[in-house]
């Protein structure tokens, strides 16, 4: 049945034993879909946006996955990112994540796996972050100069926008609207990623290494304070 909000999703696949049947699959789950071949196709139609998940083999025959990803990411491309690889082992699944991916998922997998973690990540899109509807539209703060528009899922410091993904925006906006307090390590899964997820909790530490080393280059006086054993606060510095 087709879902009432149709999504955009690009598969990224050279191996056409995987690639049609995936997109075959996505596309009865009424998902708008398309399909590249090679990396460069894959940057290219990205960057022309309208996309909101990008389906992302690592081994492709011109340019290696994790360099799309991580071009994708420096070029301002929001959307949500997950991986297909064959490879291996907990290094590259961190590599992965660290270069700007919202999940990671080993071949051979279960089509209906990676249904369920499709979902999860366009959730976030329909729901449109974790803010109520009557939360103000941006949250000024003037002490510290870092300002979070909710509606618009934009983030300024000072008067410079700071480029940020889906998640980091999210998981900003969830530790700013409740700044000083501490927030579950639990509490951000649940809320930033989906209560049904599947991934490995390392992708919270990974997207808060990369929104705090973000927060840094932008010098915003602000710090995500980990506190161990708990989870993250915001604290204005």
């Amino acid at each position: 049945m087709l879902s009432e909000v149709t999504h955009s999703l690009l598969v990224i696949e050279d191996d056409d034993g995987i690639a049609v049947p995936l997109v075959r699959t996505l596309e009865r789950e009424g998902y708008s879909v398309e399909r590249v071949a090679t990396g460069e196709a894959g940057i290219d139609r990205a960057t022309r946006g309208g996309l909101d998940l990008v389906i992302l083999d690592l081994g492709l025959p011109d340019v290696d996955g994790l360099d799309v990803c991580r071009r994708l990411r420096s070029d301002g491309h929001e959307a949500g990112i997950m991986i297909l690889t064959a490879r291996g082992g907990e290094l590259d699944r961190v590599v992965g994540l660290d270069v700007g991916a919202d999940d990671y998922l080993a071949k051979p997998f279960a089509l209906a796996e990676l249904l369920a973690r499709t979902r999860a990540l366009l959730r976030r899109v329909t729901r449109g972050g974790p803010a109520a509807e009557d939360t103000p539209s941006v949250a000024a703060d003037t002490t510290s100069g870092l300002r979070v528009d909710v509606q618009a899922r934009r983030v300024w410091v000072g008067d410079a926008e700071v480029s940020l993904t889906s998640k980091e925006f999210d998981l900003l906006a969830l530790l700013d609207s409740e700044r000083g307090n501490v927030l579950t390590r639990e509490r951000l899964m649940d809320e930033v990623w989906d209560e049904n997820w599947f991934g490995s909790t390392k992708t919270l530490d990974v997207t808060v290494g990369r929104l705090r080393q973000k927060l840094e280059d932008a010098a915003a006086p602000v710090t995500i304070v980990t506190v161990r054993g708990v989870g993250f606060r915001l604290e204005t510095s």
